[in-house]
């Protein structure tokens, strides 16, 4: 069993725009291969990303950075 390898992803810079990040955060999650996984950094939890891959068979680690940003994992469930 390897680990995985995490690319993170920042989105404060989006938002802090007006802009929506979701699509960008979907082509990262799309382009993920085996034993890769993305973190993304936002200003807030983002609850319905977390629901939306979780129903996608991605399971999620959340941690609140010492910035205050929360830091979000995902990474695919792997078969047993």
């Amino acid at each position: 069993m390897s680990a995985t390898k995490f690319k993170i992803f920042d989105v404060r810079p989006q938002l802090a725009r007006g802009e929506e990040p979701f699509p960008l955060i979907r082509s990262r999650v799309d382009a993920l291969k085996a034993g890769e996984g993305v973190t993304i950094i936002a200003p807030f939890m983002p609850a319905p990303l977390i629901e939306l891959l979780k129903s996608e068979g991605f399971q999620s680690s959340m941690e609140r950075r010492a910035d205050g940003a929360w830091a979000v994992s995902f990474s695919r469930e792997e078969p047993a």
